[in-house]
C-alpha cells in the first residue's frame, strides 16, 4: 500500500507526464505549421512516450490500491524563435522531469517503499535516454546552423522515428 505522501507525489507525476505530452504536442503543431513533418513526427512520438509514462504511473497506483487523482494540465507555450531554441527547451524540460523523478526516488527511500523504488529505477534510466536524445538533436542543429539542406536532411531522419513501447517484463 502506498503512503499518503507517496500517492500524492505519484499523482503529481502523472500530471507532469501529461503536461510533457501536451508540451510536445504543441511543439509538433509548431513543426506542422512550418511544414517540417519529420520534426513533427519526432514530437508526436514524444507525445506517445509521455502518455505511456503517465499510464505506467496510473496503472501502478491502481495496482497498489491507490486512488488516481487527475489535475488540470497547464497550457504549454506555442511559439519558439528557432528550431534550436525549441530543442533546447525540450532538453531543459527533460532535465526538469529528471529532477522530479529523482525527488520521487528520494521520497520512496524515505518512505521505505521498495516497490516504488523499483518502478522509479526504470524511469531514471529512461530519463538518461530522453536527455541524450534531445542533446543529440541539439548538437546536430548547432552543426547545421542556417543550412536549409541540413534541416531538410535532419527532417527526413526524424521522420523515421516510431514509438515502440517496452516489451512486457522489460523493466516495466
Amino acid at each position: 500500500m502506498l503512503t499518503k505522501k507517496m500517492l500524492e507525489a505519484l499523482n503529481d507525476q502523472i500530471n507532469a507526464e501529461l503536461y510533457s505530452s501536451y508540451l510536445y504536442l504543441s511543439m509538433a503543431a509548431r513543426f506542422e505549421a512550418l511544414n517540417l513533418k519529420g520534426f513533427a513526427n519526432w514530437m508526436r512520438v514524444q507525445v506517445q512516450e509521455e502518455n505511456f509514462h503517465a499510464m505506467k504511473f496510473y496503472d501502478y497506483i491502481v495496482n497498489r490500491q491507490g486512488h488516481v487523482i487527475l489535475k488540470a494540465i497547464d497550457a504549454p507555450p506555442n511559439k519558439w524563435k528557432s528550431t534550436l531554441q525549441l530543442f533546447e527547451d525540450v532538453y531543459a524540460h527533460e532535465q526538469k522531469v529528471t529532477g522530479l523523478i529523482n525527488k520521487l526516488a528520494t521520497l520512496a527511500r524515505k518512505e521505505d517503499d521498495h516497490a516504488t523504488g523499483v518502478l522509479l529505477h526504470w524511469y531514471i534510466n529512461e530519463q538518461v535516454e530522453e536527455e541524450a536524445n534531445a542533446d543529440a538533436i541539439i548538437q546536430k542543429l548547432k552543426l547545421i546552423g542556417d543550412n536549409s539542406s541540413g534541416i531538410f536532411l535532419l527532417d527526413q531522419e526524424l521522420a523515421q522515428r516510431v514509438f515502440a513501447p517496452p516489451a512486457a517484463g522489460a523493466g516495466v
